[in-house]
């Protein structure tokens, strides 16, 4: 894969102030991101953000309609997008407000082009991390739901026919097989009463 094939990272921007959004949009055009929605509004970038599925909600903290930290804890809680938020203040219980609620990195302003892309792809990066362990988390937490089912119903197995541990999970094996369906359905069934 080259990195032509890559597509290009999409971004929506909410900033109030029009001069700096207007400056953001041709730094990140120039750095070749593509922004697809900017607004002044933090209730605005939480719709755009939903309707838009960017790769980069980048938000001011202070907005109209919603703060950068709220649309930031909304942003996160959906997993939208990676966030990074704008901030005139390094004010460090600001900035632990802005961790809380999901942003992933911040600038403060004024910022120079060189910090914008390290900050994107420190915010993207993160996102990533974050997603690929939730969906870890659950496929673990699908995996124990399955296995619990599989035992009880092994136990029941074991009780009903006397069956020895390996035969009931045998027979359970065997009739997933049959009806082309995952253990854990066969399990519920044989629990049920099937």
């Amino acid at each position: 894969m080259t990195d032509d094939d890559v597509a290009p990272i999409r971004i929506v921007i909410a900033e109030d102030e029009a001069i700096i959004r207007l400056d953001l949009r041709e730094s990140l055009e120039a750095e070749g991101y593509i922004v697809v929605g900017e607004t002044g509004r933090g209730d605005e970038a939480v719709e755009l953000s939903r309707a838009l599925k960017p790769d980069v909600v980048i938000l001011d903290i202070k907005m109209p309609g919603l703060t950068g930290i709220e649309a930031a804890e909304i942003i996160n809680k959906e997993n939208i997008a990676a966030v990074l938020l704008l901030t005139a203040f390094s004010q460090r219980d600001l900035i632990q407000d802005a961790s809380q609620a999901g942003a992933l990195a911040y600038l403060v302003k004024p910022f120079q082009r060189s910090e914008l892309v390290p900050s994107i792809e420190l915010a993207i990066g993160r996102f990533q991390e974050i997603i690929a362990l939730k969906k870890e988390n659950d496929d673990l937490l699908e995996n124990l739901e399955t296995r619990k089912v599989v035992d009880r119903a092994k136990g029941a197995l074991m009780d009903q026919y006397g069956l020895k541990e390996k035969d009931a999970y045998r027979y359970l094996q065997k009739k997933a097989m049959e009806k082309r369906s995952p253990m854990k359905e066969v399990a519920k069934s044989i629990l049920e009463g099937d």
